[in-house]
């Protein structure tokens, strides 16, 4: 198979494709802001670096943003040859294509479809107001009820977990997170300002989680809902119970909850992982938007952590704070303490109560992810959604359990409430030659080392130690951001997924982007996030020593159009890859390749979905498998032998748009309202994706 140049360059002004709407009810218009992180960690003020990093810019003008047609010169790769993975010199191009990535790149469009490759078929999995559970009624969208919701599949839906279900073949449990809700979109005449009771209680059930078994077809990758044992909702009314240092502290205890060890509810769920025991793990992300009233608090101690997490301002945007005084700082000054947690659902046990696991901090976790080492050590990684925040990862002292039984799933249940969490710092090989304008270090990329800083000791009985001066152990898992900003951790450019490769243990961060990257007042540009005013991200590559204390690095992909001079693809020829702007989730497919879906492509196409080859001559090579219609996020991927999977996330979210001028009608068509869903995509005729 011949490998041809894919002249997919779009043009594009360089600003994020997600919608204000969007950005307001998913997170809070948190990149509207101010940075919350305002410590004097790592590279923080760095006055050197800063006047190195402007004078670049002034020198260099408009390098960063240089454009140039597929077929020009490009700086980076102007013969057939690039930087291999140890930045030796190897061949790019020619030669059939790695398992996996056999396929026709889907070109960039705006269109409002699920486009994908050539040769391919799709349908709809389940979509929002689906039936989950029986008794739950069809779903009409001018008649919605609470009771129903609770019923139904929920809204805007992000992580896809599928769990194979013993001794019924092609059958799974699919456990799917269900992030926000974007309210002027379920409701005709919605009005932000007096939302209705009837409203506010439908919106609280269309958050968490659905658990629903789905049979498949042979020569098919189609997936069909079915009633199955343990379907289930789980919404931000469900009971929660907390383990860890924080289980029963005063940081946590409410008028509802003196106890400090039972929570409603989980909110904002970002992404998540399956564990090798067969549960789930959820992060809670964007929660600080929920509450209201952060202007009334008046302890200075009490205000200050809570603007570290972005809590600020008076009533919240759905105006929740009405209906259920949880959401009312002023009433419940601690109800917020009691999100930000990675939360763990047993998805075979419909009546099991889900735990929120504190000795894994507290932050904006955007999944959590699991590696088991050769001797059982459990390390689960997990990134804070927010720009100019952390890495973390957490090792147990407990190791896991093989065996499906239950005295195996009871011991596992308890592998992430006992042992060490740390925060990551990162430094560069060359840190001289890096001046925010993206242009690579002399070697040819850019690398570097880490350490893992320990902040919090979790024991056998859930008692905490910590290990941060000045902070004690319940401070440390309920504001484990400050604790990091203590270390001196490194401010990174919005870490969001973070996943192990199961096939070689190496570590993928996905840095979605990060806007304010050397502006006044904020960290400049550093090997690790090596651009300024950096609107496409990056990729990291991690080896580390999984139980230990040490890593090394290296950006996997600078992301962006490829004509662009800022941009780096592994060291491929970038005259022959997709453009690929704001990674957010991260996959594997059975060959090991990598797998990216997107979240607010500044490039002014679709978002969508993307294979990277990780080894060998064609490393870096990045091709883009489908794009989600316009409005829409990826979310989720799984990629499976037969099939892919992905969510698609508020569909036709477009400024002016609203449920009253949808500007979208996917997936049903017609003048149907656009409802977020999750979609199938598989080889026509059976077969095997990219082969």
């Amino acid at each position: 198979m011949k490998l041809l140049p894919l002249a997919l360059f779009v043009n594009h002004d360089g600003t994020s494709s997600r919608a204000s709407v969007t950005c307001r009810y998913k997170c809070g218009d948190a990149c509207s802001h101010a940075v919350p992180n305002t410590s004097g960690g790592q590279y923080f003020g760095d006055i050197v670096r800063t006047a190195m990093t402007r004078r670049g810019v002034l020198k260099s003008g408009a390098v960063a943003v240089l454009t140039l047609g597929a077929g020009g010169a490009l700086a980076a790769c102007s013969d057939e040859s690039g930087s291999g993975a140890d930045g030796t010199t190897t061949t790019a191009g020619g030669g059939q294509a790695p398992a996996g990535t056999a396929f026709t790149a889907v070109a960039p469009n705006t269109e409002d479809a699920v486009v994908i490759p050539e040769n391919y078929e799709q349908a709809v999995v389940i979509r929002w107001g689906d039936p989950v559970l029986p008794g739950a009624p069809a779903f009409d969208f001018d008649r919605q009820t609470p009771r129903a919701q609770e019923m139904q599949f929920g809204f805007n839906n992000d992580f896809a977990g599928l769990l194979p279900v013993e001794g019924r073949p092609n059958t799974h449990l699919l456990v799917v997170n269900h992030e926000y809700t974007t309210e002027p979109f379920m409701f005709r005449g919605y009005d932000a300002e007096n939302p209705t009771l009837e409203q506010f209680q439908t919106a609280i059930a269309a958050h968490g989680l659905s658990v629903v078994q789905v049979a498949g077809e042979p020569g098919s990758g189609r997936l069909t809902p079915e009633f199955g044992p343990n379907n289930r909702r789980i919404t931000a009314n469900t009971e929660f119970l907390v383990t860890g240092p924080a289980a029963g502290s005063p940081l946590l205890a409410t008028t509802a909850d003196p106890t400090a060890t039972r929570v409603l509810g989980t909110l904002n769920n970002c992404s998540g992982g399956i564990t090798p025991w067969g549960t789930v793990l959820s992060g809670e992300e964007n929660f600080n938007q929920y509450f209201a009233n952060a202007d009334q608090v008046t302890d200075p101690t009490a205000a200050a952590r809570l603007k570290r997490y972005g809590v600020t301002g008076g009533a919240s945007e759905r105006k929740w704070e009405r209906f259920d005084p949880r959401f009312d700082l002023a009433r419940e000054p601690n109800e917020v303490n009691r999100f930000g947690y990675v939360v763990e659902v047993n998805p075979w046990d419909p009546a099991s109560t889900p735990v929120k696991h504190t000795a894994l901090g507290r932050f904006k976790h955007e999944a959590a992810t699991i590696h088991v080492t050769d001797d059982g050590t459990v390390v689960a990684y997990s990134g804070d959604d927010e720009r100019f925040d952390y890495m973390y990862k957490f090792v147990s002292s407990r190791k896991m359990m093989p065996g499906a039984g239950q005295a195996s799933m009871r011991h596992n249940l308890t592998l992430l409430d006992a042992g060490t969490l740390y925060v990551a710092t990162l430094t560069g090989d060359e840190p001289d030659r890096i001046d925010g304008s993206g242009t690579l270090p002399p070697a040819g990329r850019f690398a570097g080392r880490g350490q893992w800083i320990p902040l919090l000791r979790t024991g056998d009985d859930g008692r905490g130690e910590s290990l941060v001066d000045g902070m004690s152990a319940e401070e440390v898992a309920v504001f484990t951001r400050l604790a990091g900003d203590r270390v001196g951790a490194t401010k990174m450019d919005r870490p969001e997924d973070f996943e192990p490769n199961p096939k070689t243990g190496k570590v993928y961060v996905a840095l979605t982007n990060n806007s304010k990257r050397g502006a006044d007042g904020t960290p400049a540009a550093d090997e690790p996030n090596p651009r300024n005013n950096n609107k496409n991200g990056q990729v990291l590559e991690i080896e580390d020593d999984h139980a230990g204390t040490e890593f090394t690095w290296n950006l996997l992909l600078v992301c962006g159009d490829p004509a662009a001079a800022d941009t780096y693809f592994g060291g491929f020829d970038k005259s022959r890859v997709s453009p690929i702007s704001c990674p957010d989730n991260l996959a594997f497919d059975p060959h090991g390749n990598l797998w990216i879906s997107t979240d607010g492509n500044a490039l002014k196409s679709n978002d969508g979905l993307f294979s990277v080859v990780l080894d060998g001559a064609r490393r870096g090579e990045t091709k883009q498998f489908l794009t989600v219609p316009k409005g829409a996020e990826t979310c989720g991927p799984i990629i499976g032998d037969s099939r892919v999977m992905v969510c698609v996330q508020h569909p036709g979210e477009l400024d002016g748009a609203s449920a009253d001028a949808p500007a979208s009608h996917w997936p049903d068509g017609g003048t149907s309202q656009p409802r977020p869903a999750v979609v199938a995509v598989w080889p026509a005729g059976g077969g095997r994706v990219g082969v």
